[in-house]
């Protein structure tokens, strides 16, 4: 049987230029907002017609960074204190055979670029920026959500409580910006296995360098600078 290949589609852009900070599920942080830019043979409308009609979709990716990479049979999920084995299969580890990923996100709009044809704005997205994406199909609730579903494993995780500002922010800094940040922050981006940790962590978000503590269930934000762009294309799409 032959091998299957496949190419991407499009690609995100997205404020995260590393893995840190990243929500580890879509949905978590509702307020991140991303876009979806298509490669040059994909911008045709047609292949988008009728997604008006539509408020989520599930984006097929790849874990880009993990390429190449290693796997094995057994896994030890981060979130669960990195003790506990599990099944590759079992899991969402990027280090799987085939690193490929599934998330659902909300079309926040549809917009048109004069380099890249249309784009598509979308919310809650758990993607690195430059991360490409290899196939798009809509969300249908009537089957797509299942009532009945469960999980023994994968509890809810738990969330901290607030964050508070220890440093000066500019007025540059949107609202929403900020709005952003913070749900990232409250779902503790620390390692599991680093929970009693309160020294000082830093990523940078979108164009600022964030440095922060975490003492109890409270996130104390102690350096939000404006640097210049921090996104890094990892990708170079075709202005046709």
């Amino acid at each position: 049987m032959e091998n299957l290949q496949i190419t991407p589609i499009a690609h995100i852009r997205s404020q995260f230029s590393g893995k840190f900070g990243i929500p580890r599920q879509p949905g978590l942080a509702p307020s991140l907002v991303a876009e979806i830019v298509f490669e040059t043979e994909f911008r045709n409308p047609d292949f988008i017609r009728g997604l008006d009609g539509v408020s989520h979709i599930w984006l097929l990716w790849e874990f880009s960074e993990f390429r190449g990479k290693p796997y094995s049979a057994l896994v030890r999920p981060p979130r669960l204190g990195g003790n506990k084995k599990l099944g590759v299969f079992a899991t969402r580890s990027p280090l799987r055979p085939n690193p490929l990923a599934l998330s659902a996100v909300k079309i926040e709009e549809i917009a048109t670029s004069k380099e890249f044809g249309y784009i598509i704005k979308v919310s809650g997205a758990d993607l690195m920026d430059g991360t490409p994406i290899y196939d798009i199909k809509p969300y249908i609730p009537y089957t797509d959500c299942i009532s009945e579903a469960y999980t023994s494993i994968y509890p809810k995780p738990e969330t901290l409580d607030n964050v508070i500002y220890n440093c000066k922010i500019s007025q540059t800094i949107d609202n929403k910006t900020l709005k952003a940040l913070e749900e990232i922050l409250l779902q503790d981006p620390r390692p599991a296995y680093k929970k009693e940790d309160t020294g000082i962590y830093k990523f940078e978000f979108g164009n600022l360098h964030v440095e922060f503590y975490v003492n109890g269930k409270t996130v104390f934000i102690t350096s939000l600078a404006c640097c210049n762009s921090s996104l890094v294309k990892s990708f170079t799409p075709s202005n046709g």
